[in-house]
């Protein structure tokens, strides 16, 4: 996996819950690879990758995590993890990888995205991509917000 590929979506996630949390506080951790199948910390939102790569994005957060980003973006107290909730995450992950996109269509790469999908719930698994030897390991890129934890999990290769 490039560096290329990855920093993009690094530096715009940072960016971005900067904005849409009113200036919070945001960190980052220590990047770690994963090339198994994963548990997910309870909200995901995925994001599909198709053009000279493929892949996905992954914005992986507690239930907690997503309830108080929600509640942030929509400048009231969210109480539960509703249809509202639902829509600004996906709206999140919409606003980081779109924006990531066009920095990587500006360095030359070609490629679509697939709209957000959510997924919630307890045990969830992502499993990693191709589930042969060419699959990728995903990279994951922790951010620590006054909100919470979120992991961008970033899994993408050059198409063959």
């Amino acid at each position: 996996m490039r560096v290329e590929y990855i920093n993009p979506f690094v530096e715009t996630s940072y960016q971005i819950l900067k904005e849409v949390l009113g200036g919070a506080t945001v960190t980052r951790g220590d990047l770690y690879l994963k090339s198994t199948a994963m548990p997910v910390m309870g909200v995901a939102a995925f994001v599909g990758l198709a053009g000279d790569v493929e892949g996905r994005v992954l914005f992986d957060m507690t239930f907690e995590t997503a309830l108080n980003i929600a509640s942030a973006m929509n400048g009231e107290k969210l109480s539960e993890f509703d249809d509202l909730a639902k829509a600004t995450i996906s709206e999140l992950a919409n606003l980081i990888t779109a924006q990531a996109v066009t920095k990587l269509h500006e360095l030359g790469f070609k490629f679509d995205l697939t709209p957000p999908a959510l997924f919630a719930g307890e045990k969830m698994e992502i499993a990693a991509m191709g589930g042969n030897s060419n699959s990728v390991e995903a990279l994951i890129v922790p951010l620590i917000t006054d909100c919470g934890k979120i992991e961008v999990n970033v899994a993408i290769r050059e198409r063959v």
